[in-house]
C-alpha cells in the first residue's frame, strides 16, 4: 500500500508533538521532591511555597539528587549548633595552647636544671613577698592593740573615747582584716605555685623522653 507524502509528513509531525508533550509533563527535566508535615512523599513540577519549610531535593530525570535544600532551623536548633560551634572552638583553642605551652618550656629550658632553677627563683620571690606580708601584719596589729589599749583605759575611765579615735580605731581593725586576706592570697599563691611547678616537671620530662625516643627510635 502507498502512503502520499502528506500524510507522512502529517505522522510525523504528530510523532515530534507527542515527544515534546511528554517533555512537558515531567519525563524530561528536573522535579521537586519533598515529605510533608505527615512524611508524605511528593513529586511536582513546581514547588508550593509552603514546602520551603520541610525542606526538598531536586531530582534529575534519572532519579538522581542534583540539589538538597534543608529545611530552616528552629530558634532551639541555632542556639544548640552555636553553642556546639562555640565548644569545638574553645577545645580547639586550649588544645592550641596547650602545644605552644609545651613548645615554649621545651624550647626556654634546654636541660632540667635550668627549669629548676628558674622555679626556685620564683617560688624565693614569693616567699619574700609572703614574708613582706606577715611583717606588714603584725606592724598593724602592733598598732591595733595600742589603739584598743588606749579605748580600754577611756572607758575603764568612765570616758567616751573621741571621735577621732574611734574612727581611727575603726579604720585600723580594716586595715588588720585586709591583711589576713593579702596575707593569705599570697601564701596560697605560694602554695599553688608549688604544685604547678610539680606538674610542670613532669610534664617536661615526659616531652623531653618522647623527644629522646624521636631522635634515638628503637631498633
Amino acid at each position: 500500500m502507498r502512503v502520499s507524502l502528506p500524510r507522512l509528513l502529517i505522522a510525523v509531525l504528530a510523532a515530534a508533538v507527542s515527544a515534546n508533550a511528554c517533555a512537558a509533563g515531567g519525563l524530561d527535566h528536573n522535579r521537586f521532591k519533598w515529605h510533608d508535615a505527615a512524611g508524605n512523599l511528593h513529586y511536582s513540577d513546581v514547588l508550593p511555597p509552603e514546602v520551603a519549610k520541610f525542606g526538598y531535593e531536586v531530582v534529575s530525570p534519572q532519579g538522581l539528587v542534583v540539589k538538597r535544600v534543608e529545611r530552616p532551623k528552629t530558634a532551639a536548633e541555632l542556639s544548640a549548633a552555636k553553642t556546639a560551634l562555640a565548644k569545638t572552638q574553645a577545645e580547639h583553642d586550649a588544645a592550641d595552647a596547650h602545644t605552644r605551652a609545651d613548645q615554649q618550656l621545651l624550647s626556654g629550658y634546654p636541660a632540667e636544671s635550668d627549669l629548676k632553677r628558674a622555679q626556685q627563683q620564683k617560688l624565693e620571690m614569693l616567699d619574700q613577698q609572703v614574708i613582706a606580708a606577715q611583717i606588714s601584719l603584725r606592724s598593724q596589729e602592733q598598732t591595733l592593740a595600742d589603739l584598743l589599749s588606749r579605748a580600754d583605759e577611756a572607758e575603764r575611765g568612765g570616758k567616751t573615747l573621741p571621735e577621732a579615735q574611734a574612727t581611727q580605731l575603726a579604720k585600723m581593725r580594716k586595715q588588720v582584716d585586709d591583711q589576713h586576706l593579702a596575707l593569705e592570697r599570697r601564701q596560697g599563691d605560694r602554695d599553688n605555685a608549688s604544685t604547678q611547678f610539680e606538674t610542670e616537671t613532669a610534664r617536661y620530662r615526659e616531652l623531653k623522653a618522647k623527644l629522646a625516643e624521636q631522635q634515638h627510635p628503637a631498633q
